[in-house]
């Protein structure tokens, strides 16, 4: 079942706005045995709300774009901490890059996602393990897709037993090619206009630090997560 709502334009005054919303229209997961997977940095903000309204465990999963290197804010594919690598055939075939050019450069992503990943596990309580249960993966938006198709096929072979992509916005080709990796969809609008990007769809948006993804992750932990005390 994929769901979607199509609207003129949706605006979220923040990231923390986007995951309350999120989490009305996830409602249905609160008495099942679900495990929201934050995706950093910007995902973080978002999944925090979502994983308290449903009460439910809060992790992250990092999947990360793999840079053209004449143009670094782009990507040609993404990866994640456990070596899964999903690449843009299409868009690679005309960037002439050789095996061991992609190698590495995923070595290189590879080693900042560990960099990461030390640093926001560190901050949160364990989770239980996912096989059999239901992964809600959250992310602040939607571009290409690639990074998240990468997170899904992480949690799957950790053997999630269904993978939901949660995300306030997303733009329409980003839509359709998680829809075809994903259990399910849940998604608040979906772009189809050019060009798209997901900061427009924020009132108040910036890059998150580092430091910033710690505070939110140490503020669940030490009282808003299931820690502590809910709403």
């Amino acid at each position: 079942m994929i769901e979607m709502v199509y609207r003129e334009r949706a605006v979220f005054h923040d990231r923390t706005d986007a995951g309350r919303q999120l989490a009305l229209r996830l409602q249905g997961y609160r008495r099942r045995e679900a495990v929201v997977f934050a995706v950093p940095r910007g995902g973080v903000p978002v999944a925090v709300e979502v994983a308290r309204r449903l009460r439910s465990p809060l992790d992250i999963v990092i999947p990360r774009k793999i840079p053209i290197p004449a143009e670094p804010e782009a990507g040609y594919g993404a990866v994640t901490e456990d070596g899964t690598v999903v690449l843009n055939e299409s868009l690679l075939k005309g960037l002439g890059l050789t095996d061991k050019e992609i190698s590495f450069q995923v070595g290189a992503v590879r080693a900042e996602i560990e960099r990461r990943s030390n640093m926001f596990r560190s901050r949160l309580p364990a989770s239980p393990p996912i096989a059999g249960r239901t992964a809600i993966i959250v992310d602040d938006g939607l571009a290409s897709g690639f990074t998240m198709i990468a997170a899904i096929r992480s949690l799957k072979k950790r053997e999630a037993a269904e993978a939901v992509v949660a995300s306030p916005v997303a733009s329409g080709a980003a839509h359709d090619l998680v829809t075809k990796e994903a259990d399910e969809v849940v998604c608040l609008h979906v772009s189809r206009t050019y060009p798209f990007a997901v900061a427009s769809f924020y009132l108040n948006w910036n890059d998150l630090t580092d430091d910033e993804v710690v505070r939110f992750l140490e503020r669940w932990a030490g009282g808003l997560g299931q820690g502590g005390k809910r709403p």
